[in-house]
């Protein structure tokens, strides 16, 4: 993110904050996870039913990244909680090391995006770093 422009105070401040509470991708997982299941058991959640389970989950969601597995707690807990069966879970259960990839790849991007936006909004933003073109080079060749 230094590179990209984001002064080096912005980046240690929103980075790890954000990686206790900007979890985007977890709630958004969690979200379609817990959708998945009501329709696995063709259950009809009506609009302010799955409003409900999306605000409880970006609750429950906090601090979840650095414990393994922990997210699949939440969801077991968040499905008992509004009646819904478990059963659809344990299909979830064998692609889940493959989603808590993209979880974490979803919930990285959007914490380096908040650092870019406190950035750009405390007007500390490098425009001319964030437009050159050795910023893609050099994250290619480091990655």
């Amino acid at each position: 993110m230094e590179q990209f422009g984001v002064p080096r105070k912005i980046v240690s401040f929103v980075m790890p904050l954000g990686y206790s509470f900007n979890l985007d991708g977890t709630t958004l997982y969690l979200s379609l996870a817990s959708i998945f299941v009501a329709q696995a058991c063709q259950i009809d959640l009506s609009i302010g039913q799955q409003l409900f389970i999306v605000f409880t989950l970006m609750i429950t969601s906090k601090g979840v990244a650095g414990v393994p597995r922990a997210s699949f707690v939440i969801l077991l807990g968040t499905i008992a909680s509004f009646g819904l069966k478990e059963w659809p879970l344990y299909i979830i259960l064998g692609i889940d090391a493959l989603m808590d990839m993209a979880r974490t790849s979803v919930n990285v991007m959007g914490n380096c995006i908040a650092s870019a936006v406190v950035a750009r909004w405390e007007g500390e933003l490098d425009e001319t770093k964030m437009n050159s073109e050795d910023v893609l080079s050099n994250s290619i060749e480091g990655a």
